[in-house]
């Protein structure tokens, strides 16, 4: 799994030639709309899929014919995750980065200075979190754009300015 990120799910059917709804868990759809194939989770592997043809549909939605999938398969494929490699990501510059890509860093705040290393992110409705690891103790930060102050990839640090005592709550005894 560490080599793939989600792209999306495939939400409903869409007519009967084996056509579905998908939606892309992305900001920018349209990088995604030439696509060739995808993995699909199945049952705790990656399956690939050829793609016979997509169309982006509104915001974040696209209709989607694989290969050699008719009507009545469709059905079978309803809220599977689609996934692609990490090598088609685009990269990023200045303070955007991936999720995946920063696994590790030390996280530098404004006030408190070093506060840990992140070990994951929590996918959460609201927002995703950061989850940092400060010698044995889990800090969580809401991983949302006007945090992050900058990135050194060089480096492997993050920069951030987080809310008046949000660390202290994790660091108080």
């Amino acid at each position: 799994m560490k080599d793939f990120f989600y792209l999306g799910l495939i939400t409903k059917p869409f007519g009967y030639k084996g056509q579905a709804f998908i939606f892309l868990d992305t900001d920018e759809p349209q990088k995604y709309a030439e696509l060739d194939s995808v993995f699909l989770l199945i049952d705790d592997e990656m399956v690939p899929y050829m793609i016979e043809e997509m169309q982006l549909r509104g915001t974040n939605q696209a209709v989607v014919k694989f290969e050699d999938v008719d009507g009545e398969e469709i059905k079978n494929l309803m809220k599977v995750e689609l996934y692609l490699p990490t090598s088609f990501l685009p990269p990023l510059t200045g303070n955007k980065f991936y999720f995946h890509e920063v696994i590790g860093f030390t996280v530098m705040d404004e006030i408190k200075g070093n506060i840990g290393k992140i070990i994951d992110f929590i996918d959460v409705i609201q927002q995703p979190i950061m989850q940092i690891d400060f010698n044995g103790k889990e800090i969580l930060i809401p991983a949302v754009d006007h945090f992050f102050v900058s990135i050194d990839r060089a480096k492997k640090e993050i920069f951030i300015k987080a809310p008046d005592g949000l660390i202290d709550v994790y660091l108080d005894e």
